[in-house]
């Protein structure tokens, strides 16, 4: 099999360590695994603020890239969700990428069907799960449909020795990152990132984990501000730890 590493800009502006761990644990798991050095933007930044012509030309770029991997896997929940969702509809021909595009959780557990890992973490972390994970990836049940509870996150970090896992309150509730509604309501925004990492905090946890590193950031940034106690790691590091 092999796999194509797309890396968001985020993470490789400001956590290359999210990239790394997820390199690292995907070799761990015996794959064929590149780094195109071509890759840039997926073009949600754009698109999300009105431009979609804009970002027209990177979805195409994209498409050219990793169109020759059998998988492109990504750190990144709201660009894997991006990239599947709304690439078809700015790609100006049939794109063949859309549907191969995973992010790391949903790639591990529900294609390479992951039951155990190496490496211990013995320590306490409480679980986010994005917006978009919840309600475009699945990569958890949304309270709302009233179904039987999973989460695919949890699944995959309990396969650690030594860990617990936790889930806050209201687990499936918006961090009140949002992309441009941080910038644009940023009241509203660090409010109701007050609120999850306290209902975290509440769980005993030592760390705050998650697949999207845009999330993290944004409760890491209230937690620093407000001088709460808790630390953040990306679920690739946790589940790369040890390697």
């Amino acid at each position: 099999m092999k796999v194509g590493l797309f890396i968001p800009c985020y993470v490789d502006t400001l956590y290359p360590e999210v990239g790394i761990a997820t390199y690292k644990l995907l070799r761990e798991l015996k794959l064929d695994v590149e780094y195109p050095k071509r890759q840039t933007c997926c073009g949600q930044p754009m698109a999300n603020g009105g431009f979609q012509r804009m970002s027209g030309d990177l979805v195409e770029k994209f498409d050219d890239i990793f169109k020759k991997y059998d998988y492109i896997v990504t750190p990144s929940v709201s660009c894997a969700a991006f990239v599947q969702f709304n690439h078809p509809q700015l790609h100006k021909h049939k794109c063949s990428t859309p549907e191969k595009t995973m992010e790391l959780v949903q790639f591990l557990h529900d294609v390479l069907k992951v039951k155990e890992l190496p490496g211990n973490f013995e320590h306490i972390v409480s679980v986010h799960n994005s917006c978009h994970g919840v309600r475009e990836l699945r990569l958890s049940s949304p309270s709302e449909e009233h179904i039987p509870r999973y989460n695919k996150i949890i699944d995959l970090l309990k396969l650690k020795k030594g860990i617990t896992v936790k889930e806050p309150e209201r687990s499936d509730e918006c961090c009140g990152f949002g992309g441009m509604f941080a910038i644009e309501e940023p009241g509203v925004s660090s409010r109701m990132g007050d609120d999850k990492v306290k209902r975290h905090i509440a769980t005993g946890a030592e760390f705050i984990t998650g697949p999207d590193s845009s999330c993290l950031m944004h409760m890491q940034g209230v937690a620093h501000k407000k001088k709460y106690n808790i630390q953040f790691m990306h679920v690739a590091e946790i589940l790369a730890a040890g390697i």
